[in-house]
């Protein structure tokens, strides 16, 4: 295993968290699903020249994105997305594209759960055939039921996986797993040659170790089903607007350039644009939670 970051969580110049990423001991990151913003020419460039590979990509599903949407233009614009996005991840050398199936925040149905099946089986098998012509494994990844209301647990996730093609695996998330879990523990080693990446938080959402996660039964968990991925951070900082924050430092007040979507992104999940101190307090903390681990 490894230690991976993702980078939506905070908007920044790709050197700031690159360079950040280095600092701290990271092998990889599995970098942000926007692909039209990237040059990846340059991105190769910037993350051979600190040492740092691309793990692979996570989609983005803002308002709009969903592969089982009920309107036609939408499932088929949400498929060129991710497909997007993989090529993207294959001009980085990356591994592997974690694909969320619906939008982020929607928790309401568009139709029955037979045609939304249909729809994510159909958007999910033409994005797995761009995805083995590029050489790169397709993970689908469950939400919490405050997330979606479509795919949750590690079942839900495997059964889409199985529907759309052998190659197919799944992407768990620590965060997500301990809420929706009855044995977060069995769900991990339910996915034993599926799981494809792991994403890491703590129970809480802020950074490994500032939680009640125990890391070292999650990891020794993983090492038991064979799995040698990478563990990709993914805090996302809850925003405690009371006398009572512990953290004073944290609100980014002078963000710099954000897309109004990439905002309400973070801020759906709860969280906010952060001050760099805190950011990388958090992303230090969680290398030196994890990396004594897997070492």
């Amino acid at each position: 295993m490894h230690l991976s970051m993702h980078n939506w969580m905070r908007a920044e110049p790709l050197e700031v968290t690159v360079a950040r990423l280095k600092k701290y001991g990271y092998e990889s990151i599995e970098i942000s699903g926007e692909p039209y913003v990237y040059n990846t020419k340059d991105v190769r460039k910037l993350l051979k020249d600190h040492g740092i590979r691309c793990w692979g990509s996570v989609t983005l599903m803002f308002a709009g994105r969903s592969l089982f949407a009920r309107d036609e233009g939408e499932r088929a614009s949400s498929v060129k997305y991710v497909k997007d996005c993989i090529t993207m991840v294959k001009e980085l050398d990356g591994y592997e594209m974690t694909i969320v199936p619906g939008t982020v925040g929607k928790v309401t149905p568009d139709a029955s759960p037979e045609e939304e099946w249909r729809w994510a089986v159909e958007s999910m098998k033409e994005i797995y055939d761009h995805a083995m012509k590029a050489g790169v494994r397709p993970a689908v990844e469950p939400l919490n039921r405050f997330e979606t209301y479509f795919c949750s647990r590690a079942a839900q996730a495997m059964a889409l996986a199985k529907a759309t093609g052998p190659e197919c695996g799944v992407c768990l998330d620590a965060f997500h797993v301990n809420i929706e879990e009855a044995d977060p523990f069995e769900a991990i080693r339910a996915t034993k040659g599926m799981l494809v990446d792991f994403h890491v938080a703590d129970t809480n959402r802020f950074a490994c170790g500032m939680g009640h996660w125990d890391w070292l039964k999650v990891v020794g968990t993983l090492a038991s089903i064979g799995y040698d991925g990478a563990l990709t951070v993914e805090f996302v900082a809850p925003v405690d607007r009371t006398p009572a924050n512990p953290f004073p430092n944290m609100i980014e007040t002078n963000p710099v350039d954000i897309s109004e979507d990439q905002r309400k992104f973070i801020e759906d999940h709860g969280s906010n644009l952060l001050t760099e101190e805190f950011y990388s307090d958090q992303v230090r903390m969680c290398a030196e939670t994890l990396l004594p681990l897997i070492r």
